[in-house]
């Protein structure tokens, strides 16, 4: 089997990985978890979890009901490390909404005419019209994370891109658009360990690009990107909510609970709900580099 990017991701692990990131995945079993300051030592029993998220989804459905009949504007915004689970946790969201109204926001690089408009300009092109739900599988802060690893942009445009960002998220709160935002966070091996699963699965091999193989040596530029940007723009109006992500089934639940949770919907069960686990899913006090 042909490996994408002539098997650059295999070639890390065994050649520039870290030792301790090596071992911890090589004598890992399936369900264990990597990170050892993560509070579970397995990931969630699958029964317990499909319960969870049945009910979970239920509620998912009467919000959506509710935001159609109110005009209410949801917008989630999610972002991570790379293989952090944003993907997963947003198709779990929408699983058993109607997409006419439930829409995800995936931009690619901008285009030539996106790259003389205002930073935000692209972005508030697919904002929630009344009755929608938007998810950004990535947004605005790639400016303050991945542009800033790679060097897509300088460090004038990111000072006035942190200048901007609270100012502009406080009128979209003040316009009454209903605003999330998720970090997904996930420990060295972890990452490493879900690359090397999407490098060898042909199903799975389209989620790779050559950032996530550029990006496996850029770990530490990573964190302090990350930490910058998580101090600089969690504010009271639109506040961070991490969720660490070792354990996909937790950080799922934990996702969709922050939300349901913080919306008065129709009709509204919060025994199904439950409550989220605050040693996974907290403010920026967890975040951990």
């Amino acid at each position: 089997m042909t490996l994408p990017f002539d098997g650059a991701i295999s070639a890390f692990y065994q050649t520039h990985a870290p030792d301790e990131i090596r071992e911890q995945i090589k004598s890992a079993d399936k369900d264990d978890v990597l990170d050892a300051g993560y509070p579970y030592g397995d990931r969630m029993r699958r029964s317990d979890y499909e319960k969870a998220l049945e009910a979970l989804q239920v509620e998912l459905v009467k919000l959506q009901a509710w935001a159609k009949s109110s005009n209410a504007r949801v917008a989630i915004v999610f972002e991570g490390r790379d293989a952090a689970g944003k993907g997963g946790t947003i198709k779990r969201f929408r699983e058993n909404l109607n997409p006419r109204g439930a829409r995800v926001v995936a931009l690619s690089k901008p285009s030539d005419t996106e790259l003389t408009q205002w930073y935000f300009q692209r972005y508030i092109d697919h904002l929630p019209s009344g009755g929608e739900i938007v998810f950004y599988d990535r947004s605005w802060y790639n400016r303050g994370v991945v542009e800033k690893v790679f060097g897509f942009c300088n460090d004038r445009q990111r000072e006035h891109f942190f200048a901007q960002v609270p100012e502009f998220e406080r009128l979209l709160v003040d316009e009454g658009v209903h605003l999330f935002k998720i970090w997904l966070n996930v420990g060295r091996a972890e990452q490493l360990r879900r690359f090397l699963q999407r490098e060898s699965d042909p199903l799975k091999q389209w989620k790779l690009s050559w950032i996530d193989v550029e990006g496996l040596s850029r770990w530490h530029d990573y964190s302090d990107a990350i930490g910058e940007t998580l101090k600089r723009t969690h504010t009271r109006h639109a506040p961070w909510t991490i969720v660490r992500s070792d354990d996909k089934r937790r950080a799922r639940l934990a996702a969709i609970r922050t939300v349901l949770g913080a919306l008065d919907y129709d009709r509204k069960d919060n025994r199904a709900i439950g409550s989220v686990d605050p040693l996974i899913c907290a403010g920026p006090e967890i975040w951990d580099a």
